[in-house]
């Protein structure tokens, strides 16, 4: 029979699978925050099951991404280089630091802090698109790219990040899918964004295993937590992969940071009335300064009207289309 807590872990790592299925991000930065704040489960213990949880979840959106052949193979290679015995040596890190009370605090901080960096990357994601769209737009940068695009791989550098995330990632369960995925649009400007999403998805599979088997071995993993959490997350991130293509992501991925930015204050032992007054600013001013940075760049405040008008301008130009099929030419006249 399944207890409370396993169904309450059930329900809600399903929840959070949508949010990855749906946006490809926050599965560590939700489900172990998640564990820590409403579960009561210890930070080391919710890190390893969360990790362990993960390496069965991944897997199913890489495949998805694989068969389409938005990944670069290269790029991947060269970040699990770095990233996969980094990510199975930051348990020993974290071993390392000592243990009880001290090593508890100390990952619960290190996961406010990832926690809180992801949110700001997500901002920093879509201004960096918002920029790479008006450049395209008004001529002063390449246009977009549609077609699968041949990118200057950088060697050290991008081991360097596999190496970086991977440490994060073994210590805190968090950032495959939102450090290492700057880093690359950092790194990789050419790349389209669902060559960005593939690659850092697959990347991120050996990534995660070897985090969770270093936890299973040196951690503090728990199956009773892992089992609801992989029960729960997998038919999740399924129906949140399906729900993408019919869902605004700039919505969800601001919900997204809103939610992230919550859970890091709370990890980060900030007061309730100073998180509330927060929250309410990050309410009220985010979306104005949003709207702001739309207009500054050429875009309407809203993402709802400027799809209005792309979708309205493509009907018209359909409608042209037909006419000069139809119209008689007049050479005869």
């Amino acid at each position: 029979m399944i207890r409370n807590m396993d169904m309450g872990l059930v329900v809600g790592a399903f929840a959070v699978g949508i949010v990855v299925g749906l946006t490809g991000m926050g599965g560590g930065a939700l489900m172990t925050p998640m564990l820590v704040l409403f579960f009561g489960v210890s930070p080391l213990a919710a890190v390893s099951s969360d990790l362990v949880a993960s390496a069965v979840m991944k897997p199913v959106g890489s495949v998805v991404h694989l068969r389409r052949g938005t990944v670069n193979l290269k790029l991947v290679g060269l970040l699990c280089i770095g990233s996969v015995p980094s990510a199975f040596a930051g348990v020993l890190v974290l071993k390392a630091l000592g243990d009880g009370e001290q090593v508890q605090h100390a990952v619960k901080l290190a996961l406010g802090v990832a926690i809180l960096f992801t949110a700001s990357m997500l901002m920093v994601r879509a201004y960096m698109r918002l920029i790479e769209r008006a450049r395209s737009r008004d001529g002063r940068g390449a246009p977009l790219p549609q077609e699968r695009p041949e990118v200057q791989v950088k060697v050290v550098p991008t081991i360097l990040l596999g190496v970086v995330g991977g440490l994060i990632v073994g210590m805190t369960s968090v950032g495959s899918g939102s450090l290492i995925i700057i880093g690359l649009m950092m790194m990789y400007a050419g790349l389209k964004a669902s060559q960005l999403v593939g690659t850092d998805l697959v990347q991120a599979v050996p990534l995660v295993i070897s985090a969770a088997i270093s936890h299973a071995m040196f951690g503090d993993l728990d199956l009773a937590i892992s089992l609801p959490l992989i029960i729960g997350s997998v038919p999740g991130a399924f129906l949140g992969a399906q729900l993408s293509a019919r869902m605004p992501g700039g919505f969800i991925r601001r919900a997204l940071a809103f939610v992230l930015l919550a859970s890091g204050l709370k990890l980060l032992d900030v007061g309730n009335i100073e998180t509330g007054i927060i929250l309410l600013v990050a309410l009220v001013a985010g979306p104005l300064t949003w709207m702001y940075i739309r207009r500054r760049h050429g875009f309407p405040a809203l993402a709802s009207t400027e799809k209005r008008h792309r979708l309205a301008e493509e009907r018209r130009l359909a409608g042209d289309g037909r006419s000069d099929l139809t119209a008689p030419s007049g050479d005869g006249a």
